[in-house]
């Protein structure tokens, strides 16, 4: 079955109805990922089949929750899951890509370029950095993370970007009490609270996103740099 055929019906089997031209930059992006693949490690999963559901369908499960034209962060972004293939699906989004290794912002400039995303920028930095520019602190409506830390961890890394209001929406495995028992008091420190956690089932793969409210200010002391928020998550 030629790629195009399906994508449509992967996509359409989870309710999600693809143009022809998002198809095309699916396509394109496929190529892109294998291709740059042989040469630098950006995924272990390269079959086109499990590329469509674990990467480019898991990555769309999250778009009914964002609302048109909102300033969209995501954190670790690697290969560009979840943001791209959101992106794809909802041309409106106003998205920042942040990766601290170099090679990935690399590929994600190629992807940008060559699908022509219009208000989509990748930046080759450390988010503890990023999260003290005024730039950037607290200017996001949503932010979103796929496969990058514990829930604790993740939080301090995420909470500072968000505007008053605005949403951490963060994909995380199926088995994640123990995240959550070991993240509530840091969620509550940074601004945040957990408003629920959606249980997504597609394809044969389920898996669990968490949705973080902010609600007040962000103390300036966080994100705290040299690596504490992963080798000593608060």
């Amino acid at each position: 079955m030629i790629f195009e055929v399906k994508i449509k019906e992967v996509f359409l089997r989870n309710n999600i109805s693809l143009t022809n031209e998002q198809i095309d930059k699916f396509k394109i992006y496929y190529n892109l990922l294998t291709e740059w693949n042989k040469k630098f490690n950006l995924t272990s999963i390269v079959d086109e089949e499990d590329v469509l559901k674990k990467h480019f369908l898991d990555s769309a499960v999250a778009c009914k929750f964002l609302k048109d034209s909102s300033c969209v962060l995501d954190i670790g972004a690697g290969a560009g899951f979840p943001s791209i293939p959101l992106k794809i699906l909802n041309p409106s989004l106003k998205i920042i890509l942040v990766d601290s290794v170099n090679k990935k912002v690399n590929f994600l400039n190629e992807v940008i370029k060559t699908l022509d995303l219009k208000s989509v920028t990748a930046i080759h930095t450390r988010i503890e950095d990023l999260a003290h520019s005024d730039e950037y602190r607290e200017k996001f409506d949503y932010v979103v993370a796929r496969a990058v830390a514990q829930l604790n961890t993740l939080s301090e890394y995420s909470l500072p970007f968000l505007k008053i209001n605005g949403k951490a929406i963060l994909y995380k495995s199926d088995d994640i009490d123990e995240e959550l028992k070991e993240s509530i008091k840091g969620i509550s420190l940074l601004g945040g609270k957990i408003e629920k956690i959606e249980e997504v089932y597609f394809e044969d793969f389920s898996r669990k996103i968490v949705f973080i409210d902010k609600i007040n200010n962000t103390p300036k002391k966080y994100p705290r740099s040299g690596n504490k928020p992963r080798t000593n998550p608060l």
